[in-house]
């Protein structure tokens, strides 16, 4: 089990859908959130991509020189880029971060924002450029000098000059819930990404991507995005789901629904009919949330209970194949810290530990009576 924290680009705060509480997301805030993930032994971050958020390439990139080990998750948008210059992109990035770039393919869900940015496919259309564009992107960063004549795409002499670190190419995480995307996944991804849906709707999304990836001759890892608000108790941590949502008016979430409807994501779809805009009827699955739904796009299940009850939901997901978790919180900053110091240690991780630093410094808390290790051996006061 690896865990992946998030970059909110897009906005944080203690609070959804309301000013209240709300906070900057600065390139100081993002860089602390960085920070505290590569400390705490997170594997990674994945960054969102749209036009509400600040663009995930350039916050990659300055992120980077001030993080040692943390991996970044980046969109590639076909459609938005070439493949030859999104393979350029990944091959440069790859190389300056020594191998911590991992591609987040998205082929958008949008069509109203789509059009915004001068794409005006279907969305079956937009999963068969996507194709071409994998397989061209592939092709160049595997070394190949790439003629290609699709239906949507057409590249002479394409080629990336400079090869990625990492081989053949930087690994592809993808997540579409359409039979037109699952066919693209199981063609070319390395792992394939669900939001956060109970557990017996992810099993059988799974056991889709197996059949359809042996049937190309290949496997998949697979991966879930979720939110997670854990706390002591779990009694503590449905008094925090709660207040988390306790601004929204119904006016607000009709307005945030009515904008969920208008898209053509099969995904988007499947998370609005878990909760169907009543926030009477929250809990769907033990432990899963879908408050955050209600106002939020995409992702908008969270796993909510004590770290026992967080980390048994996790487990559950676990044994049906789920290797990776991309998590999230809010405020994001915060509840990196409190993920990481309650849930990981209920959870089999296959991370690298965190920091660097040796046993007698960290972590042990603050000394007691500057003479004390909590729990620990007694010192010699200093003077």
């Amino acid at each position: 089990m690896e865990i992946f924290w998030f970059i909110p680009t897009h906005g944080d705060g203690r609070y959804l859908g309301t000013r209240e509480g709300a906070r900057a997301v600065s390139y100081s805030y993002c860089k602390q959130i960085a920070q505290a993930a590569d400390e705490l032994g997170y594997s990674g971050v994945l960054l969102p991509t749209g036009k509400s958020c600040e663009d995930a390439w350039v916050v990659a990139s300055s992120l980077i020189p001030v993080t040692e080990r943390l991996k970044f998750l980046v969109a590639v948008r076909p459609g938005l880029i070439s493949p030859t210059l999104a393979a350029r992109m990944s091959a440069t990035l790859d190389r300056f971060s020594n191998g911590r770039l991992l591609i987040n393919v998205v082929a958008g869900g949008d069509p109203v924002e789509l059009a915004g940015d001068g794409l005006f496919l279907s969305h079956d259309d937009r999963y068969a450029l996507t194709d071409e564009f994998l397989e061209v992107w592939r092709k160049e960063l595997e070394g190949e000098s790439v003629d290609f004549a699709g239906e949507h795409i057409r590249i002479e002499g394409g080629k990336a000059l400079y090869p990625s670190i990492q081989k053949p190419y930087p690994p592809l995480y993808f997540g579409g819930s359409s039979e037109a995307a699952m066919e693209v996944a199981a063609e070319h991804v390395d792992v394939y990404l669900t939001w956060g849906e109970p557990p017996q709707q992810v099993e059988e999304k799974i056991n889709r991507m197996r059949k359809l990836a042996a049937a190309q001759g290949r496997t998949l890892r697979f991966g879930i995005r979720l939110h997670v608000i854990v706390r002591p108790t779990d009694e503590e941590a449905w008094t925090a789901a709660n207040e988390l949502i306790q601004h929204l008016d119904e006016e607000t979430i009709a307005s945030a629904q009515q904008i969920f409807a208008r898209m053509d994501s099969e995904g988007q779809k499947r998370m609005a009919q878990l909760h169907a805009g009543d926030r009477s009827k929250l809990e769907i699955s033990p432990n899963l949330w879908a408050g955050i739904g209600l106002v939020r796009g995409g992702a908008g299940t969270a796993l909510v209970g004590s770290p026992d009850s967080v980390a048994a939901r996790m487990k559950e997901y676990a044994e049906l194949g789920i290797e990776t978790f991309i998590l999230s919180g809010y405020p994001h900053l915060e509840e990196a810290y409190r993920t990481a110091e309650l849930l990981f240690p209920k959870l089999p991780l296959n991370h690298r530990d965190a920091g660097s630093h040796p046993s007698f410094i960290s972590p042990f808390g603050e000394m007691i009576a500057n003479n004390e290790i909590p729990g620990g051996e007694k010192l010699t006061a200093k003077r």
